[in-house]
């Protein structure tokens, strides 16, 4: 008998790896080196310097106070770097979630009010309950539904319309509208309203932003400085412009001389602690917003942070991620925030201002948390044009026209779900327009593995290998066909199948037997199952042996499990497709 204390290494290994599974700070805490904390402590300032303009002009996206979009890189980011898996991601508020916020909520209540930021909160809560299932479950998988032309098309036709939501800011003056169209009506109609004043702030900054973005760097390389200086330079630049933004104002008091929009009074201290207020009726009219939130950003979080995890020869773990960003999430609405994720931009600078472990988002929390504390007066003069022009130049990179392009030439008919979905963002609005994106990439798979690639194959040369008659010289013999299905066989393409099958036998009077090659089958269902047996019933009435060969062994355990393997006889299935050409008289 066993001694007890013999399994007790194995329970301690197990406990610890599941620790260290859901904790993975302990990890990299335990092994940290010295050498890293100087990368890390740069990577932390700088994307610090890049959040507090962004976090802020995502907040006034999102329809929020400025400090909202402060307090939600703080206490998310902590939780992030103690949870996530990836030490390059930079984990807070982004653009497109801002937008989704502002689509989904603003219709239930007043932009800005009480009831509205209840509502965020309780929308934040409800993202974070949905990742961190997702999480704890493993069902990651899960997200893979929304394909990557639904994604870009999502992604460009949300950019035009956040850029377009700005002309109000850009302009001086109310513009309302559902619908770009109707937002692009609106600011035409009322253009002899603009604020002169207003607008070149606007443009001035957009311009400024546009050029530390594209033509800074290059001018920084020539000088020489070393690639880390030229990140931190150019990594800046927003909040040198919001700087300039604001001495600008305030020297001028062009608030009351020119009846510019800006920021005013942001509250001192650290984010107050919040509850979110559950109600069944809000969390069911929120439901489709946190959906549409959790699956646009965890993929492209995931997908960011695998790609920065790659270039240092690392892994991350996607489900700890989705524990990581719900953890986050339930944070933010317990901390006066709004719902948050990985940005693209913000974390390929992290990763190029040398992040290593998560000790760089904490580096990044400590930093806003001290603007915070003590630099929120600052902000008072800060013009609503410069935060919007920031916005505008954030994600007018990311409207790809490019991409339908590349799609178009691989495959028309992902070109067609990309112009479905660019389309109902724009005119049905943004949650709608990622449900019809879904459902179309969805119904393109179902109508392209209905009628799947069915090939007839020949003996190439004195090989053992067979190929497609209708790309290599083969042999083949007149009284065997030998088929190749190249698709899991399921309930919509079993009818395709039989229909097909038999009119190959109707156009070969000859053959006495088909050979059915499953090396490209690696799903059968039941319907498939019914409509094999019908189809063996089919060919013997004409005279046709069925046999089947190179079957994988789950879907092997299927035809035994249904007992098909009895009807259709165990000599008639073969271990490749040779040894059954050669059961059959296929010699040379």
């Amino acid at each position: 008998m066993t001694p007890v204390s013999a399994h007790r290494p194995d329970v301690q290994a197990a406990l610890l790896a599941m620790i260290y599974r859901y904790l993975p700070f302990l990890n990299w805490l335990r092994h940290y080196r010295r050498e890293h904390l100087p990368s890390d402590v740069v990577a932390g300032i700088v994307t610090a310097i890049m959040l507090i303009p962004q976090s802020m002009a995502y907040a006034q996206l999102a329809g929020l106070p400025p400090q909202i979009g402060l307090y939600a890189s703080v206490a998310p980011l902590i939780v992030y770097a103690l949870l996530g898996t990836s030490g390059q991601l930079s984990v807070g508020p982004v653009a497109i979630t801002s937008l989704l916020v502002f689509s989904g909520v603003s219709s239930l209540a007043e932009p800005g009010s009480a009831r509205y930021i209840q509502l965020v909160l309780l929308l934040a809560f409800m993202v974070g309950a949905i990742k961190l299932t997702f999480g704890v479950l493993r069902l990651g998988a899960i997200l893979n539904f929304i394909s990557h032309p639904v994604l870009t098309a999502f992604t460009s036709a949300s950019a035009l319309i956040i850029a377009v939501g700005q002309l109000k800011y850009i302009l001086g003056y109310r513009i309302g509208g559902e619908h770009i169209h109707e937002t692009i009506g609106q600011a035409i109609a009322g253009l002899s309203q603009t604020n002169l004043v207003t607008l070149t702030i606007g443009l001035v900054s957009i311009g400024l932003l546009v050029f530390f973005r594209q033509g800074l760097r290059p001018l920084l390389r020539r000088t020489g400085l070393p690639p880390l200086a030229i990140t931190l330079i150019v990594s800046g630049a927003p909040l040198l412009t919001v700087i300039l933004g604001i001495l600008v104002a305030q020297t001028l008091f062009l608030d009351q001389t020119a009846g510019i929009a800006v920021v005013g009074a942001i509250p001192a201290g650290l984010s107050p602690i919040s509850v979110p207020a559950f109600s069944m009726a809000d969390a069911q009219a929120l439901l489709p917003t946190a959906l549409t939130i959790v699956l646009v950003s965890v993929v492209e979080s995931i997908a960011v942070a695998k790609a920065l995890a790659s270039k240092r020869r690392q892994a991350i773990d996607p489900d700890q991620e989705l524990v990581a960003l719900g953890a986050a999430n339930i944070t933010a609405s317990f901390f006066s925030g709004y719902p948050v994720t990985g940005g693209f931009a913000r974390s390929v600078v992290n990763a190029q201002a040398g992040a290593i472990t998560g000790l760089a988002s904490l580096i990044t929390a400590l930093g806003i948390a001290v603007i915070l504390l003590f630099f929120t007066p600052v902000f008072y003069y800060l013009p609503q044009a410069v935060l919007a022009a920031t916005v505008i130049v954030a994600v007018i990179g990311l409207v790809d026209l490019r991409e339908p392009r590349r799609i178009w030439r691989t495959n028309r008919g992902d070109a067609f779900t990309w112009l479905i979905t660019f389309l109902a963002v724009l005119t049905l609005g943004i949650e709608t327009g990622i449900f019809v994106g879904v459902a179309s990439a969805l119904i393109l798979y179902l109508w392209r593995t209905s009628r799947p690639h069915i090939a007839i194959v020949g003996r190439l040369g004195d090989s053992e290998v067979y190929r497609n008659v209708e790309r290599y010289q083969v042999k083949t013999w007149p009284h065997v066909v030998a088929v190749r299905v190249d698709e899991s066989l399921y309930f919509a393409n079993t009818r395709y199948l039989e229909s097909a099958l038999l009119q190959i036998v109707a156009e070969r009077p000859s053959v006495k037997h088909l050979v059915l090659i499953g090396s490209a089958i690696n799903f059968i269902d039941s319907s498939a199952l019914h409509t094999l047996e019908h189809l063996i019933d089919e060919l013997r009435d004409a005279g046709v042996e069925f046999h089947l060969a190179d079957i994988k062994g789950p879907v092997m355990d299927r035809l035994k499990q249904s007992e098909l393997i009895d009807k259709i006889g165990h000599d008639h299935i073969h271990l490749t497709t040779h040894t059954a050409m050669l059961a059959l008289g296929c010699q040379d």
